[in-house]
């Protein structure tokens, strides 16, 4: 799908496709990508590129446009089971228009980081900036869901918290690496000599490198505490484990004993106190003491 906007009065508005000067397009169709390599000169590998989600970051120039392929934060579904994944972002830069090819749709009519664009140049850093805030929002999310997930595994004894602690740790490990990417090229973007950007426009970008390497540095923390404390939290587990087996074993003994008792005056042989008128009180007055006894001991051996 291909929708058109266009850049008027420093904002962006939904346009035509005669008059608009910014093409957002989502998950094309075979005819809209002949479209887009034939009237619009994209080169089909840039275009598949944009498209994959493995693809790395890079900047290249073509004849008449600039091509960026960058990475953001795929959207997080139930599905994934916590587990993180990246996509690639394509730009297309040229004189007078901008593409941009995405897994979904960038806000740009009703996000206020998107309010104010200048020039195409501006909207393409936009897109950059956005892409590292998207990044440190699921961070945040991601460092909340560590916690809750530490918190069930102090009491669990299975491994599934466990294996959803792996798959968050292994989807930081994909972020660092998108997040390095971006970080590479913003650094091309501010060594480049094609690019002539303005005052405020280098301002914003080396803004972003700065938000970039912290975001960057955010990850990078939250990897290596989860990766340091994993296998704590399997011995957390491991040992709530040998807790549980423990205590079914001192109840297990602690029923053993009164039933020892209570078994041994039900022989089917002659034994005091048989005839005792009152000799159930006493066998269950033994079974109790039985009891007693052993939770003495228990508590005296602090089991």
């Amino acid at each position: 799908m291909i929708k058109y906007y266009s850049t008027e009065n420093n904002k962006i508005q939904v346009s035509d496709a005669a008059s608009s000067n910014l093409f957002m397009v989502t998950e094309p169709t075979p005819e809209e990508k002949k479209f887009l390599t034939t009237q619009e000169e994209l080169d089909e590998h840039n275009l598949n590129s944009a498209l994959d989600p493995d693809e790395v970051s890079r900047l290249e120039y073509e004849t008449n446009h600039v091509v960026l392929i960058l990475k953001k934060p795929k959207s997080y579904s139930s599905n994934d089971l916590f587990q993180c994944h990246v996509n690639s972002v394509g730009i297309f830069l040229f004189e007078n228009k901008v593409i941009i090819i995405s897994d979904g749709n960038f806000p740009l009519t009703s996000d206020k980081k998107f309010s104010k664009i200048p020039s195409l140049k501006s909207l393409v850093l936009k897109v950059l900036g956005y892409s590292i805030y998207h990044f440190m929002e699921h961070l945040r999310i991601m460092s909340q869901i560590a916690d809750e997930l530490e918190q069930k595994i102090n009491s669990s004894v299975g491994n599934q918290y466990l294996i959803n602690m792996f798959s968050l740790s292994k989807g930081l490990v994909y972020y660092l690496n998108a997040i390095n990417s971006n970080g590479i090229i913003l650094q091309k973007l501010g060594n480049s000599p094609k690019f002539n950007f303005s005052e405020e426009e280098k301002e914003l970008l080396e803004d972003l490198i700065i938000d970039n390497s912290q975001c960057f540095r955010i990850a990078e923390i939250y990897s290596n505490i989860l990766a340091s404390m994993m296998d704590a939290r399997a011995s957390i587990i491991s040992n709530n484990l040998n807790i549980l087996m423990k205590t079914l074993t001192l109840l297990t003994i602690a029923i053993m004993v009164p039933t020892f008792v209570v078994s041994a005056f039900s022989m089917n042989v002659k034994i005091p106190m048989q005839e005792f008128p009152y000799a159930f009180w006493v066998i269950m007055s033994l079974a109790a003491g039985s009891v007693l006894l052993f939770h003495a001991y228990w508590k005296y051996k602090k089991w």
